[in-house]
């Protein structure tokens, strides 16, 4: 972790507790032993006899929160143990749709809007008794819902609206659609990271022989609504960058959009070149295939994928046929939300780990530290970047 010492000589806000609803149940394993590992190792003789730290190193930083159906459908939550006076942090997967119920006898599995009702159940068990109340929701909830165009309802902002008047103070999310959709809440906290970091140093550990270079590398943005990633990526990278223009069919709606009639690109050469494409989520995955197999053709050596969230909300067929026929070489996502288990198994998968990220992040708000602590992402792959350039050299030399 960075800048540790500053770390270590603050004051925590309260005693931390770390609750994660069902939805995020793995991922919040995850973060617990990091912040138990975090804590173990603080070099600050103040937390053993100090009372501004007591319960500040624990084995366990999870609540035992539980959210309980009735054959209704209906459900409840319950704290099993005290948080009164506690930094509450709140973690939840609103994509996670493999949880089931049982309604009137039948099968449902949790929809987003299944998943912000137990949210805000959970803040509703932890209000008025907790020091703090924070929310962590990777995959914004109806993030795509961000602005309102003619008669239709404007569903994040309302969301943010509404955990802002049940008392949350702090909300961080993770590669928003369109993170001015803080806005709607300008006096509270909201905080929108982007895991570029993790994204290259998942695809720097699977491939053995990329060289990072103008020469050999370029930074692809499927459409406009991804170029500043893909600009920010490239620029520390030290390479170019292109872009894809969706061309749709604006009198036509399918599935709530509009469908895409072509891609255009809008670039420099990539005959050889290994390209990298970055964009928030694959839904259903077609536009992203289009846009690897244009590329393809348009004779790129290795296509990688690096998605943010990974949806895939019409199965892997897809993906399974445009890898064979060599479309594409890797597919970069995170653990931000419950990918399909399926996917594991597959050869073109790399998972990128967040969970030490938002361990770090948890830790330094439950010190009221500056989050640019935990940034510093140009410096920190900057620094992947030349042990990996070293690692091959030292590969050559003995070669």
């Amino acid at each position: 972790m960075p800048n540790l010492r500053e770390l270590e000589n603050a004051m925590p806000v309260a005693p931390l507790k770390i609750a994660a609803l069902p939805s995020a149940e793995r991922m919040g394993r995850r973060i617990n032993d990091y912040m138990v590992n975090f804590r173990k190792n603080v070099h600050n003789d103040k937390v053993k006899n100090d009372p501004a730290f007591h319960g500040y190193i624990e084995n366990n930083y999870l609540v035992d929160l539980n959210i309980p159906r009735f054959g209704s459908g209906e459900a409840k939550a319950e704290l099993g143990e005290t948080i009164r006076g506690k930094d509450v942090f709140l973690l939840v997967d609103v994509c996670n749709h493999n949880i089931t119920y049982k309604m009137n006898g039948y099968i449902n599995h949790m929809s987003p809007d299944d998943h912000f009702q137990d949210l805000k159940r959970a803040i509703a068990a932890c209000n008025g008794k907790a020091h703090r109340i924070n929310v962590i929701m990777p995959f914004l909830y109806e993030g795509r819902q961000h602005k309102r165009n003619g008669r239709e309802s404007l569903d994040c902002a309302y969301a943010l609206e509404e955990l802002r008047n049940m008392g949350v103070t702090n909300f961080i999310t993770f590669d928003a659609h369109d993170p001015r959709v803080a806005n709607s809440t300008p006096l509270n906290g909201f905080d929108n990271f982007t895991p570029p970091y993790q994204f290259i140093k998942a695809l720097l550990n699977a491939e053995e022989d990329l060289l990072i270079d103008k020469d050999h590398l370029l930074v692809i943005s499927p459409d406009e609504g991804a170029l500043d990633r893909a600009i920010y990526f490239a620029s520390v990278l030290g390479v170019d960058t292109g872009m894809f223009y969706k061309r749709r069919d604006y009198s036509t709606i399918v599935n709530g959009k509009n469908p895409i009639v072509a891609h255009e690109f809008l670039g420099d050469n990539i005959d050889g070149k290994d390209i990298i494409i970055i964009d928030d989520m694959i839904s259903s995955g077609g536009s992203m295939l289009d846009t690897a197999k244009q590329l393809k053709k348009m004779n790129a050596r290795r296509v990688f994928i690096c998605c943010t969230f990974g949806l895939f909300t019409d199965g892997l067929s897809a993906f399974d046929t445009a890898y064979e026929q060599g479309y594409f070489d890797k597919v970069v996502t995170t653990d931000l939300t419950a990918l399909p288990p399926e996917l594991y198994s597959r050869p073109y998968f790399i998972e990128a780990d967040m969970s030490k990220f938002i361990a770090s992040l948890i830790d330094f708000m439950n010190h009221d530290i500056s989050l640019s602590n935990v940034l510093a992402t140009t410096d920190k792959i900057q620094g992947i970047l030349d042990a990996y350039n070293a690692r091959k050299n030292v590969e050559m030399d003995f070669i």
